[in-house]
Order: structure tokens, then C-alpha cells, then sequence
């Protein structure tokens, strides 16, 4: 009887081993695709440009647009709907 709880409690440790491998393995593997990818797409640092002075820009024009209202068309006489009884 001991014997058959071992084995129980023995399959409870392994199922709870197995899940704490598996969890730990795929947050690693995405944190290092994470890394990768941020080491890939890495900017790399560009020469300094001579900052040029901003110009004067006059101020900007806004322009007042209405939409074209479209015309009603007649609608025609409506329709009788029979339903079958």
C-alpha cells in the first residue's frame, strides 16, 4: 500500500518537475529571440552633421473646404410586400 502512495507522490514531483523545465526552457528561448533581435536592429551611431539654422517659415495657410452636398434623387413609389400565409 506505502508503495503505491511512493509512486504517486514520485509521479506528482515528476509532473511538477517537468512543468518547471518546460516553463523556464520557453521564457529563456523568447527572451533570448528578445535580445537577438534588439542587438540586430541596433542602430548604429551617425556621423555629426553641421546643425543647419532654421529658417524663417512664414506662418502656415489654412484653407476652408465644404463638402459638394449631394442632390436627393426622387425615390419612387414603395413597394407592396404580400407574405404567404
Amino acid at each position: 500500500m506505502i508503495y503505491y502512495f511512493y509512486m504517486a507522490v514520485l509521479g506528482l514531483v515528476y509532473l511538477i518537475l517537468t512543468f518547471v523545465i518546460c516553463f523556464t526552457a520557453v521564457h529563456v528561448i523568447k527572451l533570448a529571440v528578445v535580445g537577438f533581435l534588439s542587438l540586430k536592429h541596433k542602430k548604429e551611431p551617425q556621423p555629426e552633421k553641421p546643425e543647419k539654422k532654421p529658417e524663417k517659415k512664414s506662418e502656415p495657410v489654412y484653407y476652408i473646404v465644404e463638402k459638394k452636398r449631394a442632390k436627393k434623387s426622387a425615390y419612387s413609389e414603395p413597394r407592396e410586400i404580400q407574405f404567404k400565409k
